[in-house]
């Protein structure tokens, strides 16, 4: 094999391996109190974010939340580097208020799943 491809396959397998440890690293940078999206039925009227078709998979804390009540901790990373590359309820949040803004309601937001109606926030429990 000549050198200039042998150091083209070893910088390449570099990269996929930085690549991939990316991905696994926010898993590890947790640090801090935990954050959760919480769900609260609430009887609140006026505008709410309808989530009965949202996907489990896009919206995983929030599909938590809405069927125990709360959704599994989340950590935010010591220097930032975590948010860039993984999803937060934060993230969760700032979609459904993308969604409807006018559905925010003291510090959270109201969202409607089939006859139920929810108030979702982000919080420290």
């Amino acid at each position: 094999m000549r050198p200039i491809t042998r150091r083209a396959i070893a910088g390449f397998a570099v990269v996929v391996l930085a690549l991939l440890a990316l991905g696994a690293l926010p898993s590890l940078l947790g640090s801090g109190e935990p954050y959760y999206l919480t769900a609260t039925p609430t009887d609140a009227d006026g505008p709410a974010v309808n989530v009965t078709g949202l996907s489990e998979r896009r919206y995983p804390y929030l599909t938590e939340a809405i069927d125990s009540g709360r959704s599994a901790p989340y950590r935010r990373g010591p220097v930032g580097l975590k948010e860039t590359f993984s999803h937060s309820p934060f993230d969760e949040r700032q979609g459904l208020v993308a969604r409807n803004p006018d559905a925010r309601l003291n510090g959270g937001i109201v969202v409607v799943d089939g006859d139920d109606r929810y108030l979702v926030e982000v919080g420290r429990a």
